[in-house]
């Protein structure tokens, strides 16, 4: 479905990409949680979280907004490559900027736990006034290869 500003998309095939994998430590929650100012007592204090979780969720775990962080993180050495491979022969202009992420959490991620991107990126379609609108899919797995968030990336790429 498209909006009034876009026109209908054309058939373009999606890039599938994988990243590198990468330990979750308990100074990377730590760090984060601090940096960002996220003082919920579920990331900042263990006595809470002994007192108020169950099961595996009574370890230290990563917030969302890091996940996401480390997921754009983990492909953006190849990010460039990504991006050159979905638009292959589209003409487009100047990067515009991040439109849009949406993110599903589907899972946690300890202290510990190892993971990595799958994902893929496409063009979502082309405005009325040229701009492109490219969609790029994140999958961050797990080392048991469970499906622990979902995030699109909605970037615009100016008319040529």
């Amino acid at each position: 479905m498209s909006t009034a500003n876009e026109i209908e998309k054309p058939n373009y095939e999606p890039y599938h990409f994988k990243s590198h994998a990468r330990t979750i430590t308990e100074t990377d929650i730590v760090n984060f949680v601090n940096l960002v100012g996220l003082h919920e007592p579920y990331f900042i204090d263990m006595e809470f979280i002994n007192d108020n979780m169950e099961g595996a969720n009574k370890s230290r775990f990563a917030p969302g907004p890091l996940l996401i962080s480390l997921g754009m993180g983990l492909v953006s050495t190849q990010m460039m490559a990504i991006v050159d491979r979905v638009l292959g022969d589209h003409p487009v202009g100047k990067f515009a900027g991040m439109t849009n992420v949406d993110a599903q959490i589907k899972g946690s991620v300890f202290v510990g736990d190892t993971i990595h991107v799958e994902g893929e990126g496409v063009i979502k379609a082309v405005t009325r006034s040229g701009f492109t609108v490219v969609n790029l899919l994140h999958k961050v797995m797990n080392q048991r290869d469970d499906l622990v968030l979902e995030f699109t990336e909605t970037v615009l790429f100016r008319a040529p």
